[in-house]
C-alpha cells in the first residue's frame, strides 16, 4: 500500500468540498492511504514539511494524465512507497521549499483556490492508480 501526505494550510469550511474529499479518500483506501497535515501559516507549514516533497506549483512540469500515472508509480517505487505533496496558502510556496522540492508538478496552467487544489490532486491520484489497473475509469 502506498502512503500519502499532504501538507497545506488551513482547514475547510465548505461541507460540499469536504464530501467530495472523503469520497476520493474512500474511492482511493485500497490502494493509497491518506494524511493530511494542516498548518496555519507559511511558517508553520515550512516547520511541519517532511522531506522529500512534491510541490504543486503552477511553474511546475505539466504533463498528462499518463505519463502522471507513470512518474507517480516511479517516485513512490524510489520513495518507499510514500510520497510528501505539498499545497502552498494565497501567496503560493515559498521559493526556498520550491528549489528544495524533488519534483515541481503543475496541475494547470490556471489558478486554483487552495482548498480545490485538494480536490484536484486527490482525484489525479486516483486516476493515475486507475490508469495503471487498467480500469475505464480514465476512457
Amino acid at each position: 500500500m502506498f502512503k500519502v501526505k499532504i501538507y497545506t494550510i488551513g482547514r475547510l469550511k465548505e461541507t460540499w468540498l469536504q464530501e467530495a474529499l472523503a469520497e476520493y479518500e474512500k474511492r482511493l483506501s485500497r490502494q493509497i492511504g491518506v494524511e493530511w497535515v494542516l498548518a496555519k501559516n507559511e511558517r508553520e507549514l515550512t516547520e511541519k514539511i517532511q522531506s522529500p516533497w512534491i510541490a504543486l506549483d503552477v511553474r511546475g512540469e505539466l504533463v498528462d494524465s499518463v505519463a502522471l500515472s507513470k512518474k507517480l508509480l516511479k517516485l513512490f517505487s524510489h520513495h518507499g512507497s510514500r510520497l510528501n505533496f505539498l499545497i502552498g496558502g494565497s501567496e503560493g510556496i515559498d521559493p526556498l521549499l520550491l528549489e528544495k522540492s524533488a519534483w515541481r508538478w503543475s496541475l494547470s496552467p490556471l489558478t486554483f483556490t487552495h482548498q480545490m487544489t485538494r480536490l484536484i490532486l486527490l482525484e489525479q491520484l486516483y486516476r493515475a492508480i486507475e490508469i495503471d489497473s487498467g480500469s475505464a475509469y480514465h476512457k
